[in-house]
């Protein structure tokens, strides 16, 4: 009994980063959908049309473009950064590779190849197309993400562009006719500008702030301008 209690500590313990943001994404998405009903019902009743409810607004195109359109953003976000920190590097920032190193880094420093380790990746060994697939997975997927996601927002933001169309006794519009309208790139923009905005203050503000213990920055005694180390 003893050793399934240690058991289940050290898993919740091991994977706390994860859990904690997974659980914390559900209470925020759950929050989400309350308030958005709360909203969009507001709108409904003064439009003099009947308020939906919380099951109905979950499965809404309203509900489902709002969640979407910061999917895209945050994967957008990532796999710009995935991508951008192999070329691009910042003096002082842990967020940076040290500056000489920029670029792909050799096999040995990547230990790919003939240089794996017995506790590698298996595709890491390999020298055909699965290691260069697997060499680029994070990025790849990230981007795919981001693409199926920035999809999902233009698909779910017609349906809801229409809804609004239909209650204002307009005809409504295609989805080529959709991603083209300046709500469709507003809502998009807005969403992109902020994530680069939070990237690029994250990597200047790191070279000159400190949080002791975490792995975002450098140690509290580093040098202002140490690149690519993480306390």
């Amino acid at each position: 009994m003893t050793d399934g209690r240690e058991s289940r500590r050290g898993f919740w313990r091991e994977n706390s980063l994860t859990l904690a943001f997974g659980i914390a994404f559900l209470v925020v998405l759950a929050l989400q959908a309350v308030t958005g009903r709360a909203e969009f019902n507001e709108q409904m009743t003064v439009d003099g049309l009947q308020p939906l409810g919380f099951a109905e607004y979950l499965t809404s195109s309203d509900f489902a473009v709002d969640v979407t359109e910061n999917w895209q953003s945050e994967f957008l976000q990532f796999f710009l950064y995935v991508f951008g920190t192999v070329y691009l590097v910042q003096r002082g920032s842990p967020e940076s590779k040290k500056v000489h190193e920029a670029g792909n880094e050799s096999e040995r420093e990547q230990r790919m190849g003939d240089h794996v380790r017995p506790d590698s990746p298996r595709w890491a060994g390999t020298k055909d197309w699965r290691q260069a697939l697997y060499a680029r997975s994070l990025g790849t997927v990230m981007g795919v993400l981001f693409i199926l996601s920035w999809l999902a927002q233009s698909i779910t933001g017609t349906a809801a562009y229409n809804d609004q169309l239909l209650r204002q006794l307009e005809d409504p519009i295609s989805w080529a006719g959709y991603v083209v309208t300046p709500d469709f790139w507003n809502r998009t923009l807005q969403n992109w500008q902020s994530e680069l905005l939070a990237v690029a203050a994250m990597v200047v503000l790191s070279i000159y702030l400190r949080q002791r213990g975490s792995p975002e920055s450098k140690p509290v005694g580093a040098s202002h301008t140490a690149t690519g180390i993480e306390g």
